[in-house]
């Protein structure tokens, strides 16, 4: 009887453990830069997607800013790094992670309404084809 007693909580244990088990996207390291005399910054992070589906950041949302976009950086033709919007955003495939960096992809707020400074935190709202809406509260360090 002890021995069926151990075997079904053992088995309850291995059953419970996916609860426990972070699902969905998860934010790392998220920070804003916003350079002096510029009305413009950007924010960075990596995404993990935990979720079972592959997903896509495609939006970004803050009220610190008139505008807010998901940006990138390429090589122009003649050899001089261009910032582009990539209105389509960016895929997050299931199990892996996405960093948005400097030079890299990265969030950009054009616009600002106020300069945000070293030590505040601005409120984000990243959009995701699965995940839905993720709020996200990042710090201001402009020495990273």
């Amino acid at each position: 009887m002890k021995a069926i007693k151990y075997a079904l909580t053992a088995l309850a244990v291995a059953f419970a453990v996916p609860a426990f088990a972070h699902d969905g996207v998860h934010i790392e390291g998220a920070y804003a830069r916003f350079m002096p005399g510029a009305m413009a910054g950007a924010a960075f992070m990596t995404i993990e997607n935990h979720a079972t589906v592959d997903d896509r950041l495609v939006g970004v949302a803050s009220d610190i800013a008139d505008r807010v976009e998901l940006h990138t950086h390429k090589m122009g033709a003649d050899g001089t790094m261009q910032m582009l919007h990539v209105p389509e955003g960016f895929a997050i495939p299931s199990g892996e992670t996405h960093e948005l960096k400097r030079g890299g992809d990265h969030i950009m707020f054009m616009g600002l309404k106020a300069r945000p400074k070293d030590g505040d935190t601005i409120h984000v709202t990243l959009t995701f084809e699965h995940a839905g809406d993720v709020e996200v509260e990042i710090p201001v360090d402009g020495t990273r």
